[in-house]
C-alpha cells in the first residue's frame, strides 16, 4: 500500500504543479521568454515562445477576460487531483478513478494532434502537450498494476451474488 501511495503522490505533484502553473502564466512565460532569449536554445523555441509571450501579454492587456479560462485550466487540475483523494485511502475501491486517469491520460493524443494543427500549434510542441498525458499514464499504470495485485475486499469491489429469478404468475 506504501508503494501504490508513493506512485500517486509523484502523480498528484504533477497534476497539482500543472495546475497551478497555469495562474501565473503570463508572468512564467515572460520569464521563460528572458531566460531563452540569447540563449543557446533551438532558435525555433526562441521564436515560439517569443510568439507566445506577446500573444498572453497582448490578450491580457486588451481582454484579460480570457485568461479567464486559464484561471479554470487550473482549478480543473486541483479539482481532478482531489479525485485522487479516493485511491489515496483505499486503491482496491477506487481503481475506478485510477482507470478514468488513465483514459484521460489517453485522450491528450487526439486532443493534441487534432486542437493544435487547427490553432496554429507547431507539431514538435503538441509533441510536448502529448508527453503529459505519456507522462501522466505511467505512474497510473504501475498503481493500477499494484492495485490488482492486491486482495480483492467484501462489498463494492466483488460481483453482487446472484439471485435467482422469481416467477411472476400473472393473470391472464
Amino acid at each position: 500500500m506504501t508503494r501504490i501511495r508513493i506512485w500517486l503522490v509523484i502523480f498528484l505533484v504533477g497534476l497539482v504543479a500543472s495546475g497551478v502553473t497555469a495562474f501565473p502564466l503570463e508572468h512564467e512565460v515572460r520569464w521563460l521568454h528572458q531566460l531563452l532569449d540569447g540563449s543557446p536554445a533551438p532558435q525555433g523555441l526562441v521564436d515560439w515562445i517569443a510568439r507566445v509571450d506577446r500573444g498572453i501579454a497582448e490578450t491580457n492587456d486588451r481582454y484579460p477576460f480570457i485568461m479567464y479560462g486559464t484561471d479554470w485550466l487550473a482549478f480543473a487540475h486541483l479539482v481532478i487531483g482531489v479525485a485522487f483523494w479516493g485511491p489515496l485511502r483505499d486503491p482496491v475501491r477506487n481503481i475506478w478513478i485510477i482507470e478514468w486517469g488513465m483514459i484521460a491520460c489517453v485522450g491528450v493524443v487526439p486532443l493534441a494532434l487534432f486542437a493544435g494543427p487547427v490553432r496554429g500549434i507547431p507539431l514538435w510542441w503538441s509533441a510536448v502537450d502529448i508527453s503529459f498525458g505519456v507522462f501522466g499514464i505511467i505512474p497510473l499504470l504501475v498503481v493500477r498494476r499494484m492495485i490488482k495485485r492486491l486482495p480483492p475486499i467484501g462489498g463494492d469491489n466483488q460481483d453482487a451474488p446472484e439471485k435467482p429469478l422469481r416467477v411472476i404468475h400473472g393473470a391472464g
